[in-house]
C-alpha cells in the first residue's frame, strides 16, 4: 500500500484545530467552514490510520498520536513560514491567531494595553491573552509566548530577557498612620501580612516573606496576586506589590523604600520552531518593546511623612 500522500495545508488544519479546539473557531482561522474543517481532520486520521483528537461537547483534544504529531507539524509550519517571510514585505499586517500566556499582575497591568495596540493597528490580528498563577507549556500550544519571572530549566525553548522590575511593601495611609513610627520591617510585627500561599508557590521567589525571613506566615494569602491587591487597597494590611501595580493605584502608597526593596526579572518565552514565523517574530518585538517602556516610566518612590 503507498504511503499517504499528506500536504502543508493538512498540517495547517491539524495546527489550527489543535489551537482552536472547536471547529467553529478553527474554521474562522482557516477562512472554511466548521464541516470542512471536520472533513478535512476525518480524511487527515485516515491518511495516518491514526485517531488524533478526543470529540466532546467541549471541543477536541489531542490523543496520544495527535500529541506526537505536535511537533512534526510545527516544524514544517516553521519552515513554511520562513520561506513566506524571506520572499515577502515583513510589514504587512498580522493576521491569524497569537496566544499570549502571563502571570496575572503582568497580564493586567503591561499587556492589556500592548494587546489591544496590537489589535487595533492589525484587524485580521486574533490576540488570545490568558492570565493564570502558573506556568506555560509552549510544546502542548497552551501559549506561543509566555512571559515567566524565571528562564525555564529545559525543553526546546529560546529565552529572551525582558527587564527587570522592583517591589516594595504598600499599605493604605491611614494604617501606616495607626502603625506610626516605621523604620525596619519588626515595626511591622503586629500589622496583618498578604501575600502567596507558601506551599502553591510555583516559583520560591514569589514567597516574599520567607526571603526576608519573617517567622509566620502572612495572615492573608492567596494565589492571585489581583486578590492580594485587594486587600491591600482595602487596609487589611501590608503586600509586596510590584512598582508597575502599586504606582497605579493612588489609594496606597509603598513603605521602608529603602530598606526594603527586591528586584526580579520578566522573560519572554518562545518555542524554537517559531524562530523563523514572522507574525510571532513580529508579537514578540512589540510587547517586549512594550513592557520595557512601560516599566521605565516608574516614578520614583518616597515613603509619605507621619503627620
Amino acid at each position: 500500500m503507498p504511503e499517504p500522500l499528506l500536504k502543508w495545508d493538512d498540517f495547517r488544519v491539524f495546527l489550527a484545530m489543535v489551537r482552536e479546539k472547536r471547529l467553529a473557531s478553527a474554521g474562522r482561522v482557516l477562512s472554511l467552514d466548521p464541516a470542512t474543517v471536520g472533513r478535512r481532520i476525518n480524511a487527515l486520521e485516515d491518511a495516518l490510520g491514526a485517531q488524533l483528537f478526543l470529540r466532546s461537547p467541549h471541543g477536541y483534544t489531542l490523543t496520544e498520536a495527535g500529541r506526537s504529531l505536535v511537533e512534526h507539524a510545527r516544524a514544517i509550519e516553521g519552515h513554511a513560514a520562513a520561506a513566506t517571510a524571506d520572499l515577502g514585505s515583513t510589514h504587512e499586517l498580522l493576521s491569524g491567531a497569537v496566544r499570549i500566556g502571563a502571570p496575572d499582575g503582568v497580564a493586567t497591568y503591561l499587556l492589556v494595553e500592548a494587546c489591544d495596540a496590537l489589535s487595533k493597528g492589525n484587524p485580521s490580528l486574533r490576540v488570545q491573552l490568558m492570565s493564570l498563577p502558573r506556568l506555560f507549556s509552549l510544546s502542548k500550544r497552551e501559549a506561543d509566548l509566555a512571559i515567566t519571572l524565571a528562564p525555564p530549566p529545559a525543553g526546546r525553548l529560546t529565552v529572551r530577557k525582558i527587564s527587570d522590575y522592583h517591589l516594595h511593601l504598600y499599605a493604605r495611609p491611614e494604617l501606616i498612620a495607626a502603625v506610626g513610627q516605621i523604620l525596619t520591617l519588626d515595626d511591622l510585627r503586629n500589622v496583618r501580612g498578604i501575600g502567596y500561599i507558601s506551599d502553591l508557590v510555583l516559583d520560591r521567589e514569589l514567597d516574599y516573606f520567607a526571603l526576608l525571613g519573617r517567622e509566620a506566615e502572612p495572615a492573608l494569602t492567596s494565589n492571585n496576586l489581583l486578590i492580594q491587591l485587594g486587600w491591600c487597597l482595602k487596609g487589611a494590611g501590608f503586600c509586596f506589590l510590584p512598582d508597575f501595580v502599586g504606582r497605579a493605584h493612588s489609594e496606597i502608597t509603598p513603605v521602608l523604600v529603602d530598606e526594603v526593596k527586591l528586584t526580579r526579572s520578566l522573560y519572554l518565552v518562545r518555542h524554537e520552531d517559531d524562530a523563523r514565523v514572522a507574525r510571532i517574530n513580529r508579537m514578540a518585538d512589540f510587547i517586549v518593546e512594550w513592557i520595557r517602556d512601560s516599566l521605565s516610566q516608574s516614578v520614583e518612590l518616597r515613603q509619605p511623612a507621619l503627620s
